[in-house]
């Protein structure tokens, strides 16, 4: 046992001290009955009861204070190696106090870490809801105002009651828009929404998408485009609905951010068992700070736009999580004033 760490320094002193006690107590009766002391009895005594005496503490410190210092170390390193499974314990080296005193320095630490994680989670949490209370608080306020002027005498008024109808419902369909995004992302996130894989030409969905998308993109005057002909079936193993999701949100964001006059274009390029599908535009790009926070629920370049556009700020976010799901990835690059490329990888079939 006694190889397993270091002798107790406290041990020594109180041997040493306790020893120095009974040898000057013992010299002093044997002076008194006998008138006189040969020096070499002290020190026989003071060797013998320094040893009886470090014998006695060393194992009752063993027995009581060690077994506890043990049993607090194996709680210790028991809570340390459910967080952190990989952490080695060299117990050989060391005696139990240093031990102990290393184990809770690194349990502070990870406790530490949890307070920061937890202060982050409550400071996402209140962002996120004040972005969704922020959002649904718009459309509420407009039905409110409509609804209000059309009870107040506005409904028998045949030059507004009509007209605040279709505003109230078109508020009440941003209302649900939102909502449905929300259900959306929230099972992405938590994993309870099942993908239906299957096999199809990703070629003939992106031309589907993108001649349905095309009146949209002549009214803001855009152009789109292939980078290359896609004239042959292109396969791909995946979500169709969800892929297409991810294509209609992306090709309407390159409309939406677009210049007058400018252009979206859409390729696909095949590597190894990946295709990389590309879409890129010439419009007003993104400031490079902006770029980390642009697949964060709620997260906006420009608020202003965005909302006057009809976004809810969660198309990115649920883009960013639809490609994860597929366990795929997903990439921006940008130039302020010049151009936007997303990029995402999808599974080639074939």
């Amino acid at each position: 046992m006694f190889h397993h760490f270091k002798i107790p320094v406290l041990s020594i002193v109180l041997s040493a001290l306790s020893a120095l006690i009974q040898t000057f107590i013992l010299s002093f009766l044997v002076y008194e009955i006998y008138g006189n002391l040969d020096l070499s009895i002290p020190f026989l005594v003071f060797f013998v009861t320094f040893i009886i005496s470090f014998i006695i503490i060393y194992f009752i410190y063993n027995a009581i204070i060690f077994k506890k210092i043990e049993k607090l170390k194996g709680l210790v390193k028991a809570q340390l190696q459910k967080e952190i499974p990989s952490t080695a314990f060299e117990l050989d080296e060391i005696d139990a106090i240093s031990d102990l005193e290393i184990e809770i320095k690194k349990l502070a630490v990870e406790r530490q870490k949890e307070v920061e994680q937890s202060k982050n989670i409550d400071s996402y949490r209140k962002e996120f809801l004040g972005n969704v209370s922020h959002e649904l608080k718009t459309p509420i306020f407009n039905i409110q105002g409509y609804v209000s002027t059309l009870i107040d005498g506005g409904i028998n008024d045949p030059t507004i009651n009509v007209e605040y109808l279709k505003r109230a419902d078109k508020s009440i369909d941003r209302m649900i828009h939102i909502i449905d995004d929300l259900e959306t992302i929230t099972q992405l996130e938590v994993g309870s929404l099942e993908l239906e894989l299957e096999v199809y030409d990703i070629g003939q969905q992106i031309k589907d998408v993108v001649e349905q998308l095309e009146f949209q993109a002549e009214k803001q005057n855009i152009k789109l485009q292939f980078a290359k002909k896609l004239d042959k079936i292109i396969k791909v193993k995946a979500d169709k609905f969800r892929i297409r999701q991810v294509l209609v949100n992306l090709i309407t964001n390159s409309i939406k951010y677009g210049k007058n006059g400018g252009k979206t274009s859409i390729s696909i390029n095949q590597f190894n068992e990946q295709l990389i599908i590309e879409v890129r535009d010439n419009g007003i790009g993104i400031d490079e700070k902006h770029l980390p926070r642009l697949f964060e629920r709620f997260y906006r370049v420009d608020k202003g736009r965005s909302r006057e556009q009809g976004g809810t700020g969660l198309g990115l976010a649920i883009v960013k999580h639809i490609i994860e799901a597929h366990n795929e990835t997903i990439d921006v690059t940008s130039i302020k004033g010049k151009e936007t490329v997303i990029t995402f990888t999808l599974k080639r079939v074939g």
